[in-house]
């Protein structure tokens, strides 16, 4: 039996504040689930800039445990709320070690798992091996 899902992708800039970040996404989701959409999908690391252009220690200090990372715990109620699930984009530390993972928030705004990227880029404006 054929499912039809309408599903939604947010392409946006952001800045260096993290909450409003957040908040700008969370308006982006609202509006996607407003119109009938079921996954709705921020855009990359959108918890600041796309940092991985250049290689900056600095942005080590931007990295949090998958689970209470601030991306994945504001969302996740908003998730609940709207019934609508939220692959969600992070820069995670675990330990000594760091990912660029994404976090799948259930409709019920359960965390279903961590996804760390298997395939990183390495070139020109794609330095995500370094992070």
């Amino acid at each position: 039996m054929a499912r039809t899902i309408n599903v939604a992708a947010i392409q946006t800039s952001y800045g260096m504040d993290l909450a409003a970040n957040i908040e700008k996404t969370k308006a982006f989701i609202r509006q996607a689930a407003a119109k009938g959409a079921q996954v709705i999908l921020p855009s990359e690391l959108f918890q600041g800039p796309y940092f991985c252009v250049t290689q900056e220690e600095h942005w080590f200090a931007h990295a949090y445990p998958w689970s209470e990372h601030p991306c994945v715990t504001a969302l996740a109620p908003l998730a609940a709320e709207l019934g609508v699930v939220i692959p969600v984009s992070i820069f995670e530390r675990e330990g000594p070690h760091y990912f660029n993972s994404l976090v799948m928030i259930d409709a019920d705004g359960s965390l279903m798992g961590v996804y760390r990227k298997s395939h990183i880029p390495d070139g020109p404006g794609y330095q995500e091996k370094y992070y």
